[in-house]
């Protein structure tokens, strides 16, 4: 028989590659098992709509790509990767026409803020020119800081809720407004403690990296991660569902890009009963109802500022915004949801035809949802740019069963890999000194379920990786005593 490989990878998402990427580096002999025809997770691209269309179907703007040190320093772009940057990374349209635009420059975003541009420099500045040290700190487990003083001033303003922090630090409704967009994105009722620290971390990579696109779609982030992959001799496999760890070829260490109801469905039966009834605890967060467009051009914001970013937020001020993730959070319909919207297309010709463009955009929903939110989304675009609905030539809709039908680690059409509330932002999927080792010598878990949670970075598998590297070693160095 041959020998048994390194290392195996169940999941080809970012994390799962990310893993992949690090035991091969370190000279392991790594297999990444893919159950779908393509690879990539959150980072597909098809034609969801008309033929010549490309459409994401999760993600597309990409601040924690170039924030997440273990991404930031692969030679992607040897693999045909470049990452598109807007002028603007984020607009925020208010009902009087106009819009609140971060900046790439702090100093610019504050320009626009009026009376609280000063408020706005004291609390950006330092975390801009603080960046390179905290962004290590924040995209990892709980560990101690190698730079205690920029993480604690972090911290005294990331620990709050995003209701309370902005009306603590701003007077007026647009820097409000600006704050409490970012911060939706944690997917928590913006009363709840952490919900600042996602809207700071989201305007800091906006300052120091931007929120790049990837030409001609995200599908392009994971063809690279692939391509330098193999490079390194690592293996992929697609087409390969697995259902049980009884079915894997022999390996030293098996990484799981599942999220904890994958892990016991493929692992249960290998799990102690204590940790199994811990899987079984972890709670799931709201889902998301996402919609994609083909358009026969572009959307007709009434500020014209509007058309300068990449990512559009949509729901108003922050009241209005805190009582829809307010909504989402008790399990209810949020009848005027907040709305993320990316229009990558104005800024990458490769998406889509000729004079034609693609969006997307999403409202957060109670966790599986059965709501159909259509016709709400589409009206927080015309709010603020009317005739949007002339523009579309095709949409393409997809509930939170649908969103996990996709991708099963998005369990009820959770894009996060579980609620991100304090609770369980560093203790996912279960409190253990390394979160990342289960209680089986061997089997690691690398999903975004694991510190730092959701997104497009990696370092959830890049931690889990580690974890496996020691543990190869430690079982190496038992063989050789025997």
């Amino acid at each position: 028989m041959p020998d048994p490989r390194d290392a195996i990878v169940v999941g080809s998402g970012p994390n799962g590659l990310a893993a992949a990427i690090t035991l091969a580096r370190a000279g392991r002999s790594v297999l990444v098992l893919e159950a779908e025809q393509t690879i990539g997770g959150g980072m597909r691209s098809e034609e969801l709509t008309l033929p010549g269309f490309v459409h994401d179907v999760c993600s597309t703007a990409h601040p924690l790509a170039l924030g997440s040190p273990f991404l930031s320093e692969l030679p992607l772009g040897e693999h045909a990767l470049e990452l598109v940057q807007p002028p603007a990374p984020l607009a925020h349209p208010l009902d009087d026409g106009s819009a609140v635009v971060l900046e790439r420059s702090v100093e610019a975003t504050a320009a626009g803020l009026g009376p609280d541009a000063s408020s706005y420099r004291r609390l950006f500045g330092p975390l801009v020119r603080d960046a390179e040290r905290l962004l290590p700190g924040i995209l990892g487990p709980l560990r101690p800081p190698r730079h205690p003083l920029s993480l604690g001033r972090f911290g005294l303003s990331a620990l709050r809720s995003a209701q309370g922090l902005a009306h603590r630090r701003f007077d007026g409704e647009r820097a409000r407004a600006l704050l409490a967009g970012c911060a939706a994105h944690s997917m928590l009722s913006l009363r709840q403690s952490p919900s600042a620290s996602f809207g700071l971390v989201l305007a800091l990579l906006g300052h120091a990296v931007g929120w790049p696109v990837a030409r001609g779609g995200s599908q392009r982030i994971a063809d690279a991660l692939a391509a330098h992959l193999r490079s390194l001799g690592g293996e992929i496999e697609t087409g390969r569902r697995v259902r049980s760890l009884d079915e894997l070829p022999s390996a030293r260490a098996v990484l799981l890009d599942l999220t904890p109801r994958g892990v016991l469905a493929v692992a249960g039966h290998r799990l102690p009963e204590r940790y199994r009834r811990a899987l079984g605890r972890f709670r799931y967060g709201p889902g998301i109802f996402k919609l994609d467009w083909a358009l026969d051009g572009p959307i007709p914001w009434s500020a014209p500022e509007a058309g300068r970013a990449g990512t559009v937020h949509l729901g108003g001020t922050l009241a209005e915004i805190a009582a829809s993730e307010e909504a989402v959070a008790r399990g209810r319909r949020p009848e005027r949801p907040y709305v993320l919207l990316v229009q990558a297309s104005l800024f990458d010709s490769e998406r889509a035809p000729p004079g034609r463009h693609t969006a997307w955009g999403y409202c957060h929903v109670a966790n599986g949802s059965q709501d159909d939110m259509t016709g709400a989304i589409e009206a927080q675009i015309e709010r603020f740019a009317p005739g949007f609905g002339d523009r579309v030539l095709a949409r393409s809709a997809m509930g939170s069963a649908e969103v996990e039908r996709r991708n099963p680690n998005y369990v009820g059409g959770d894009i996060n890999g579980g609620l991100q509330d304090l609770r369980q932002l560093f203790t996912r999927p279960v409190a253990r000194p390394v979160p990342y080792a289960t209680p089986v010598e061997g089997l690691y878990i690398c999903s975004s379920s694991t510190p730092p949670g959701g997104g497009v970075h990696g370092m959830s598998g890049f931690f889990a990786a580690r974890a496996a590297l020691k543990g190869l070693e430690r079982a190496g160095r038992r063989a050789g005593r025997n």
